[in-house]
Order: structure tokens, then sequence, then C-alpha cells
């Protein structure tokens, strides 16, 4: 059994053990409204929870003011490929829509990436970097991360040196970016 940050601490709590739960709070993970935008999901775990929601609206709920037209594209992190929740649906979505949705798994223990080193969110990343760093700098791309806080910083490294290669500092791109929603991270 692969034992999770959040899913063992429940798991062990005896019946009747006293737990402090807060929320909700902020908006870090609500979607654009707008239904061309491009969404890139960063997700390591339990991480997906939000991810699913936004998938389900884009690609399997019916509304009659939304229909997602922009790209939508997961990266989910995860130690072993028996941990790939919501595989089967993800596929189905990509069945759906694969001009809309992407997919790619990063599986730690199972997977590694040309060098030999194993496959992180970040390292998975890395292999797209350009096609991101492209994408992220359009005004309609918004940038959600949810998970492990380690996969912070591998993704802020990666961009650090695209954005160097435009002539921009990251750090401040990244305070833009944030300042108009775009990058939106909840991490534990």
């Amino acid at each position: 059994i692969v034992k999770g940050v959040c899913s063992n601490f429940l798991c062990d709590l005896k019946p009747g053990s006293d737990v402090k739960i807060t929320g909700p709070v902020g908006k870090e993970m609500l979607m654009p409204k707008d239904p061309n935008a491009n969404i890139i999901m960063l997700a390591t775990g339990t991480g997906i929870a939000p991810f699913r929601s936004f998938l389900w609206k884009m690609f399997f709920e019916k509304y009659d003011d939304y229909k997602f037209n922009g790209l939508a594209w997961l990266f989910l992190g995860v130690p072993t490929s028996s941990s790939l929740l919501y595989k089967e649906e993800f596929d189905k979505m990509k069945a759906k829509a694969p001009e809309n949705f992407r997919v790619d798994y990063a599986v730690s223990r199972e997977q590694t990436n040309a060098q030999g080193e194993k496959m992180y969110i970040q390292t998975r990343m890395a292999e797209y970097k350009e096609e991101l760093w492209e994408l992220l700098k359009k005004d309609n791309t918004y940038v959600y991360m949810c998970g492990l806080k380690g996969m912070e910083k591998g993704i802020d490294d990666i961009m650090v040196s695209l954005a160097a290669k435009d002539g921009i500092d990251w750090a401040d791109y990244k305070k833009q970016l944030k300042k108009g929603e775009q990058w939106n991270v909840e991490v534990y």
C-alpha cells in the first residue's frame, strides 16, 4: 500500500477523534470563466481533486452558457502507476476532445528521463518546456498547481531558464501572472 500524506492521517484516526478543518479559503482553485482559456494543471497525488472537477466541467457536464474551446493540459505526478487516480476518465476525455485535452504522467518510482533521473512532474514538464513557455506568455493561459510543495521549486527552476532566454526575470513575471490570477498555487 502506498502511503499518502492526508489519506493516511485520516485513515489512522480513531472513531470520535477531533479533526480541525478550515475552508474554503482564497480563490486559488477557481476556474477562469473564459471558455477559450488555456489551462495548465500541475498536480501531485491528491492535488488532482480540483482539476478533476475542472475537467468534468470542461468535457463531461453540459451547460447552456459554457462550452470549453481552449486547451486543458494536465501534468499528474504520482509515485507508482497504481496511484494514477482517474486515468480511465482522463482517457475518455482525451478520446472525446483530442484537440482540447492533453495529459502527461510522471511516475517517479517507475519512470526515468533520458538522463536516468526519476520522473517527477517538473522532469516531465521539462520535456515540453518551450511549448509550455509559449503558452504561458499568452494572455489567456492560466496555471494551477496543487499537491506537494516540493514540485514548486523544480517548476520555478525550469521557468527561470526559459524566461531568461527572452530577457525576462521569472520572479517578476510570476508576480505579474499572480496579480492577473494566471498563476495559482495551492500546495502542502
